[in-house]
């Protein structure tokens, strides 16, 4: 009897082993198994990485490699145009066949169009691995995808659980002495200088800490969620979403976890249906994606294109080091500098700041973000900044401003956040650590802060910013 040939299993951003459906399939047929990850920023289309991606994506290739490793398996690392590398690691194994996940992106899916291709007669396997549903199942009279989320979510809803997640392999057959890349040699990780101290504070990245959050949060950082999520000055986030981004964790597992702890549980029911929301949401701007390639560098509102954003590189500089003078605002872009993420409810605060007060193109936004978050999605990302921007799908509102002082009262009033972030107003009184400007001289004296000096000023005046703002949206809605 011959032994069967080689399968290749083919990584992407599905750095796990569990509710990995490629890996099963693979698995299952008892042939020796071969898994890849490339690196690939050669094919046209697929955006590179930003540098806080990179340095997580080299911490999960490392405990990825080490489960594979104990399992048995192989697994190489190499770098270049995926079609030219995996088709001469077939040639090298005398692979039977390649498997892999799709993607539901068109640059992703064009690269494994051309995987395909390369591998000639060597026979393909392509299993759904990075949704709840695929988008060709959410679809309108049209054969569009929808741009509101409710009737989106609903959609989805009405379909039903997704399929329940596969377990991962007890045991993988590998094949010795195949070369590989050093993932040093990559230089995924900063070095001079080494700004990752605050990541490699903050975070655990592999697939055995995505599963132990997960479970941490069920067990008892669920319940409260659906107000708790809105507050920056506690811990009421999972912080599974740089897990989600590079697959260490699947979408179908949040779900069906979150599910049975619903059942278990009654009494956290409208918490875990807030949760799952969130998850939408994340699959819904997928979906976004999956119609709309360029979402990261096209308004999808056309009416924006005439917009008129001002090129402030000051400004811009300001927002980027936290330096604006709106607390709440500089407390967010330092911990998304410290730590790679950024409190949702503050996100929307500093990208409105951005985009509206300072009307600076959400794109400057969106590539910094990009850039600095270790959850960098490519549609979550782009499409909240639309969406924040008004030039999006399921936008807010042109006209809603957030006002940073309001925010910070309404979410973070003991100013607990603030002065985490921002330690040159922590000695303020609670009723004006979100204004400092209008602390009296003494209160400013007593805190040490001398504005202009130790702490900025505001770099615009908040009612000036929102007339500003209204008069720039007024002006492409009357054209």
């Amino acid at each position: 009897m011959t032994s069967p040939r080689p399968a290749i299993v083919w990584y992407r951003e599905d750095l796990r082993l569990s509710d990995h459906p490629a890996l099963h399939a693979a698995a299952s047929t008892q042939a020796p198994v071969v898994c890849i990850f490339v690196l690939d920023e050669r094919t046209p289309g697929v955006r590179p990485l930003g540098g806080a991606a990179r340095w997580w994506l080299a911490q999960s290739l490392r405990a990825l490699q080490e489960s594979l490793r104990d399992r048995g398996a192989s697994f190489v690392l190499r770098r270049g145009s995926a079609s030219t590398v995996i088709a001469g690691l077939a040639r090298e194994v005398d692979a039977g066949a390649v498997y892999w996940n799709e993607i539901a992106q068109a640059p992703q899916q064009r690269a494994a169009d051309q995987v395909a291709a390369a591998l000639g007669g060597v026979r393909t396997h392509r299993s759904p691995g990075d949704l709840l549903v695929a988008p060709s199942q959410i679809r309108n009279k049209e054969n569009r995808g929808l741009r509101v989320f409710t009737p989106f979510w609903r959609r989805v809803q009405s379909l039903g659980d997704p399929p329940k997640p596969v377990p991962a392999p007890t045991k993988l057959n590998g094949i010795s002495g195949i070369a590989s890349d050093a993932l040093e040699d990559w230089h995924l990780e900063p070095t001079r200088p080494d700004w990752a101290g605050g990541l490699r504070e903050n975070w655990r990245p592999g697939e055995a800490a995505a599963q132990a959050r997960l479970k941490a949060f069920l067990a008892g950082g669920i319940a409260g969620y659906s107000g708790d999520r809105d507050r920056p000055d506690r811990e009421g986030t999972s912080l599974l979403s740089p897990h989600l981004r590079f697959g260490e964790i699947s979408p179908r597992q949040v779900w069906h976890a979150a599910k049975f702890a619903a059942a278990e549980h009654p009494r956290l029911s409208s918490d875990i249906d807030k949760f799952l929301s969130e998850l939408g949401w994340r699959e819904f701007c997928r979906h976004l994606l999956y119609d709309v390639p360029d979402l990261a560098t096209r308004n999808l509102q056309a009416s924006f294109d005439a917009f008129p954003w001002k090129h402030d590189t000051k400004a811009l500089r300001a927002w980027q080091r936290g330096l604006t003078g709106y607390p709440i605002v500089d407390a967010g872009m330092r911990e998304l500098w410290h730590t790679g993420v950024m409190h949702n409810r503050v996100r929307m605060v500093v990208a409105s700041f951005l985009v509206k007060h300072l009307l600076i193109d959400w794109r400057e936004g969106e590539q910094w973000f990009w850039d600095t978050l270790v959850d960098a999605d490519a549609g979550s990302n782009p499409a909240n900044w639309q969406w924040v921007a008004g030039c999006g799908a399921d936008a807010a509102p042109y006209f809603r401003v957030f006002n940073p002082i309001l925010q910070g009262e309404k979410f973070d009033p003991d100013g607990v956040y603030v002065r985490r972030w921002v330690p040159e107003v922590k000695q303020l009184p609670d009723k004006v650590i979100h204004q400092p400007w209008t602390a009296t001289p003494l209160e400013l004296a007593s805190a040490g802060i001398e504005l202009g000096k130790t702490y900025p000023r505001p770099i615009i005046d908040h009612k000036a910013g929102r007339e500003r703002a209204l008069a720039a949206y007024a002006s492409i809605r009357n054209a």
